[in-house]
């Protein structure tokens, strides 16, 4: 198992060796402020449960998480209804698109699980009973500030705006949910809560950072605090594992072998338990909507360092 100096030396080998790809795939256009991003950018940032944090390339530009948050979102639902939560939710990989209603008219409102759009949003349905959206907003953004050891972190307006001017699916979703009761609130609400947490924009270290809970069994290292259980840390890498990469979450578990969770925005986290987090950053897009390059990156970044939780 490699450390310090042999993992910076790593990411830059990689980054460099990927470089020559760069532009491949596609951007998030439906979202139009996504689709303006560069597709040539390329971070990595590697946050070790030892303290070290090692990056190269773009990993200290910021970009907006999109469903990255979902792993955010969950663990604090997690800590407010608990085990509760599956009456609403399934932890089945859906096999379907991320924003597919197909599925939610044959289990009768019911997501498959909470990483796909219509899970997400029962998530946040969840995360607002007894409070006002802009508190729900607050509490999202403030643990994300705090596991990332990182006050400075904040949501782009301009993105929130943008999804939510453009948001019909996951209008969609909602509204479809709401008719089986598996939403207890306004589409409204649920849907500006899930826009916002969505825009909450962050670099590839402090993602990486942000994650190294999920690998050190639920403590936040630089604050020398728990923030879950063991057991809760390792059922929400078992959720990454089977479902963070929508209908290709199988394919990048046989290639890559780690709990990992995507957004269209082309962020990628990345779990090595009881070694790492892993934050990698490139807009493009495979087809079903998760980072191209991403994707490579993290393969010859396990496939070299030996991390596999296989």
């Amino acid at each position: 198992m490699i450390e310090g100096d042999e993992i910076q030396e790593l990411i830059e080998a990689v980054h460099e060796e990927f470089v020559p790809l760069l532009g491949e795939g596609k951007v998030a256009d439906y979202i139009p402020e996504l689709a303006k991003v560069d597709p040539r950018k390329l971070g990595i940032a590697v946050a070790t449960t030892d303290g070290g944090v090692y990056s190269t390339g773009d990993a200290a530009e910021a970009f907006t998480l999109q469903s990255v948050s979902k792993v955010f979102a969950l663990t604090l639902a997690l800590g407010k209804v608990g085990d509760g939560l599956w009456r609403r939710v399934g932890r089945e990989p859906s096999g379907t698109p991320f924003d597919s209603i197909i599925q939610l008219e044959h289990e009768k409102g019911i997501p498959r699980n909470p990483f796909i759009n219509a899970g997400a949003l029962v998530v946040t349905d969840v995360l607002l009973s007894g409070y006002q959206p802009r508190e729900t907003i607050g509490q999202i953004l403030e643990f994300l500030r705090f596991v990332a050891g990182d006050d400075t972190i904040a949501i782009d307006p301009v993105v929130a705006r943008s999804e939510t001017e453009h948001g019909y699916r996951n209008r969609a979703l909602a509204n479809f949910m709401l008719g089986f009761g598996n939403i207890e609130h306004a589409v409204d609400l649920v849907l500006g809560v899930y826009f916002h947490q969505c825009a909450i924009a962050m670099n590839c270290r402090q993602l990486a950072t942000a994650g190294l809970f999920l690998a050190t069994g639920g403590r936040v290292v630089h604050r020398d605090a728990g923030v879950v259980s063991q057991i809760r840390a390792r059922r929400i890498n078992a959720l990454m594992l089977t479902c963070g990469q929508y209908d290709g979450s199988g394919d990048f578990a046989f290639r890559v072998g780690l709990p990992s969770k995507s957004g269209v925005s082309g962020g990628m986290l990345a779990i090595v338990p009881k070694v790492a987090s892993i934050a990698v950053w490139s807009p493009a897009l495979n087809r079903e909507g998760n980072s191209l390059i991403g994707s490579l990156v993290l393969e010859r970044l396990a496939n070299r360092a030996g991390w596999s939780i296989f």
